[in-house]
């Protein structure tokens, strides 16, 4: 539904705040979850438009905040734009929320909203199941295309991570000046550590040059959001991917462009290709344990029984 269609909930209800959201597989795979959790089971989607306006993003915050059976949600490519818009209208910020300047978690306590940002646990999680912990001795590199929140927070947790056991350097390439600048205040105030270049304005074909100029090993990931809340790739078919290296996206869902064009070099470059399951995977369990103050492992056999319950029902 969109923001314009939101009504007061007659049940306890758990919201995904995205683009395309009754085409992700949560939708089958929440109300699995919740009845193997002994949590309520409805689950609404709330569709806004890339870089809404900004008193869309405050009716969203403004109905969860005061509907008493709205309990919180996960938020995906808004997670900039929305708390920017609505910061005002949360009660508390955690720690990451305020460092990054992003939301990807509301939730209430005792009457107050809060909002979470996620994504250093989430990405950091996803990473070192892709990511061997010695992957990064040889100095290979790392390319993200896209400077959004995801991006964002993997190079948070990135910077926490002792040398050897992170990329020699990092390249971020972005359609919007903005959006780098944003990037680039972020690391300016932590004060990160890793080398990195920054590309603003980037085209398809400066991301090609970036992408093909990677050293072997290197890691490309598709942070943009293209082939699932809209159509096509960062990367033309001309771009060549590291040889040994690994092209992750972190879409599993959509036409994923970036993820066929990686498969047609995977033989020749000795490629190892991941899309985005075990994000999601991550990213709505740390998510949903918060909105509804349980406990979800990270790893271990209860993990891996909510893993094998939503590849059934994918």
């Amino acid at each position: 539904m969109t923001p314009q269609e939101l009504t007061p909930a007659t049940e306890p209800t758990f919201y995904f705040i995205g683009v395309t959201t009754g085409q992700s597989s949560i939708m089958k795979v929440f109300p699995a979850w919740a009845e193997h959790l002994g949590i309520s089971r409805c689950i609404k989607g709330i569709d806004c438009k890339w870089h809404d306006a900004p008193q869309v993003y405050r009716k969203v915050v403004e109905f969860l905040k005061h509907d008493e059976l709205s309990l919180g949600g996960l938020v995906t490519t808004h997670k900039l734009d929305l708390l920017k818009a609505a910061k005002d209208l949360f009660d508390e910020l955690g720690p990451y929320t305020r460092q990054l300047e992003e939301t990807s978690c509301i939730s209430k306590r005792d009457g107050r909203l809060r909002a979470h940002a996620k994504d250093p646990i989430t990405a950091g999680l996803s990473y070192e199941a892709i990511t061997p912990g010695e992957y990064w001795r040889n100095g290979a590199e790392l390319c993200l295309l896209g400077a959004g929140g995801s991006s964002l927070a993997l190079t948070v947790y990135l910077m926490k991570q002792p040398d050897g056991l992170r990329p020699s350097k990092i390249f971020v390439t972005n359609r919007s000046a903005k959006r780098i600048a944003e990037m680039k205040a972020v690391h300016e105030k932590i004060g990160f550590q890793i080398p990195i270049k920054y590309f603003g304005e980037s085209s398809t074909g400066n991301n090609d040059e970036v992408v093909s100029r990677l050293k072997p090993g290197s890691m490309v990931i598709n942070a943009t959001g293209l082939g699932k809340d809209a159509p096509g790739s960062p990367i033309s078919d001309a771009a060549e991917f590291p040889q040994g290296g690994i092209a992750w996206d972190f879409n599993y869902r959509g036409d994923l462009v970036f993820l066929d064009q990686a498969h047609a070099q995977e033989e020749a470059k000795n490629l190892r290709v991941e899309d985005g399951w075990v994000y999601f995977i991550h990213g709505w369990t740390r998510v949903i344990a918060e909105v509804f103050d349980i406990d979800i492992p990270t790893s271990g056999p209860e993990f891996d029984k909510l893993c094998e319950i939503a590849a059934n029902v994918r």
